[in-house]
């Protein structure tokens, strides 16, 4: 295990497990969204997030978090060995979502690129503007589309991990840490 991506809907812990999984095996994080969101939340061109993609990902060892699966997916899985899935419930999804959005609006810290959170996020009537109810209108899609990646014959070389719970998260990053695959992602 030294190419990681760490995929799931948006609310379901995915940056989280994914620094604490690059902590574990000692290698690169790297943040799509910091890649792709400029200033003022300008998306980025998707010739150039490509472009800067596939620097990112040129290293042995590296733990990717995001999914833009339609912009860049195929060139990270193509280089990946792993994809590990965080695939919580809808409630919990929610829930984080929610806390999350309140928390970084409340104290308006910043994600990437001087952009933060306001509370507008929690307007669930405004459509993709809203943060929450684009984690509620893209869960279903999400693990559709993740489930059918798992038993796609095209991603037979990729190790899948499907991790449901918080826990199932705890067990996995604690088994890397201690594992041979740690001792392989340092090149030891």
């Amino acid at each position: 295990m030294r190419r990681v991506s760490v995929v799931g809907g948006s609310g379901s812990g995915k940056s989280t497990a994914a620094r604490r999984l690059a902590k574990a095996l000692e290698v690169p994080y790297i943040e799509f969204d910091a890649v792709f969101w400029g200033p003022d939340w300008t998306q980025a061109d998707p010739d150039a997030f490509q472009d800067d993609v596939r620097l990112a990902i040129a290293p042995d060892a590296w733990v990717v978090d995001g999914n833009y699966q339609s912009v860049v997916g195929r060139l990270v899985w193509e280089r990946a060995d792993t994809v590990v899935w965080i695939d919580p419930p809808r409630w919990r999804v929610m829930w984080q979502s929610v806390s999350r959005t309140v928390c970084r609006a409340a104290t308006r810290h910043e994600l990437w690129n001087g952009n933060r959170e306001g509370w507008g996020g929690l307007a669930f009537w405004r459509g993709d503007e809203s943060i929450v109810r684009w984690a509620w209108d893209s869960y279903s899609r999400t693990r559709v589309r993740y489930a059918a990646a798992m038993s796609d014959p095209a991603h037979a070389h990729l190790d899948f991990h499907r991790l449901r719970t918080r826990r199932d998260v705890d067990e996995f990053v604690r088994s890397v840490d201690r594992s041979e695959f740690g001792d392989q992602a340092r090149g030891e």
